[in-house]
């Protein structure tokens, strides 16, 4: 039985792993490829599974779509979830197999299950790293190396392991978010981190732009190269996974159907957002442009607001709407069903980041909600300030 090619997008959180993935899957639809899509999320938000499924492309539906959420892949619990996942994409016969990983995940635990696996061929396993946190946060990289060696010698479990295992084990080295740096840093970085795994190359990816056809002639992934690593770090990554939380990262998740005060959203991401709060991500409404489906969308020290949808309950204010008045009445009838004040207008958002710093962030986000008399003010025609940018970019694959 010819086994089915399976590509990993391994990364750090906000790396860039769902945007590299929605472009290979916009071009495997123009070539007619039949993919199949795992995506993994440590939360229970399932953020990125959502933003896939909504591509149309693939879904749960469909049988070619598993999202695994609310627990890492890297853990005893999620090994066997993803075994399962393969078991089941694989009775499909797709042409290939698309894994995106959580970004607390470590390789070490996939690498295990897939050296042997009667069903899958691993061919690409790909590491992306975000090029604008390793210029902020590790002085373009060069601190990455030195940190990683002082948690070794401490017995630390920190996320310096975790970014030098996603390297040590890739077959592919992949800078994202190179666009926002000038092309000396996006050098000096390459030449910092190639050292961690001098055997494979280093490249730039902006925007996601890989080209399927590169991934269908990968080799299969060489398991002898990292078979001394597995043994070296075992025992280091399997206390890890078994702790709860996984190199000391947690997740919270944030639901209310308040708006948010765009005034106040903006002074806490200038004023609270630190370095240990590695990525947030999600969906929310604002008043004055009440009818916007919005994701938040932060990673390291950057945040993008960018538009998702029409609010089915924002659809009904539109007076230029097509809709029929049966069509309008039915909308209505769903509407008035859901548990939410404004319909289905409701804020969801994770946040992932180191647990001492996580809590006064979620903290100062939940004081951004309008309150019930801002709400009062609101509905009585008031309006809010709003330093948000307002222009909307719509890009191209």
């Amino acid at each position: 039985m010819q086994r089915i090619p399976l590509t990993i997008l391994n990364g750090f959180l906000g790396a860039g792993k769902t945007t590299l993935l929605k472009s290979l899957l916009m071009q495997a639809q123009n070539q007619q490829l039949n993919v199949s899509v795992i995506v993994n999320d440590m939360s229970e938000l399932d953020v990125d599974g959502v933003l896939i499924a909504n591509t149309e492309l693939v879904a749960q539906q469909r049988q070619n779509f598993i999202s695994i959420s609310a627990d890492s892949i890297s853990s005893p619990t999620g090994v066997k979830k993803l075994s399962q996942a393969l078991e089941q994409l694989a009775d499909r016969q797709p042409d290939m197999i698309l894994l995106e990983t959580s970004g607390s995940s470590h390789p070490l635990p996939l690498i295990q299950l897939l050296r042997d696996h009667p069903r899958v061929e691993l061919r690409g396993f790909l590491s992306l790293i975000d090029a604008v946190m390793l210029q902020s946060d590790y002085e373009g990289g060069k601190q990455l190396i030195p940190r990683w060696q002082r948690n070794l010698e401490q017995h630390r479990g920190g996320v310096e392991n975790l970014l030098a295992g996603q390297i040590l084990f890739c077959s592919h080295l992949m800078l994202t978010k190179v666009d926002r740096l000038h092309s000396d840093a996006v050098l000096n970085i390459a030449r910092a981190v190639h050292p961690v795994n001098p055997l494979v190359a280093v490249m730039a990816l902006p925007w996601g732009n890989l080209p399927i056809n590169d991934l269908l002639t990968y080799p299969a992934y060489d398991f002898h190269r990292v078979a001394k690593l597995v043994e070296e770090l075992k025992e280091e990554v399997e206390q890890v996974s078994d702790g709860g939380a996984p190199y000391d990262i947690e997740s919270r998740v944030i639901t209310d159907d308040r708006p948010f005060h765009p005034q106040r959203l903006w002074d806490t991401y200038q004023q609270f957002l630190g370095a240990g709060i590695h990525r947030s991500k999600g969906f929310f409404w604002l008043p004055g442009r009440d009818d916007l489906a919005l994701l938040w969308n932060q990673a390291a020290g950057s945040i993008s607001l960018e538009f998702i949808s029409y609010w089915k309950a924002g659809v009904l204010q539109h007076e230029n709407s097509p809709l029929s008045s049966e069509e309008r009445r039915l909308l209505q009838q769903q509407l008035d069903a859901m548990p939410g004040r404004f319909g289905d207008r409701r804020c969801n958002l994770t946040v992932i980041g180191l647990a001492e710093e996580l809590d006064p962030f979620v903290s100062a986000l939940r004081r951004c909600f309008l309150s019930e008399e801002e709400i009062d003010w609101w509905q009585q025609g008031g309006t809010f300030a709003d330093p948000w940018p307002k222009s909307i970019a719509r890009l191209k694959s």
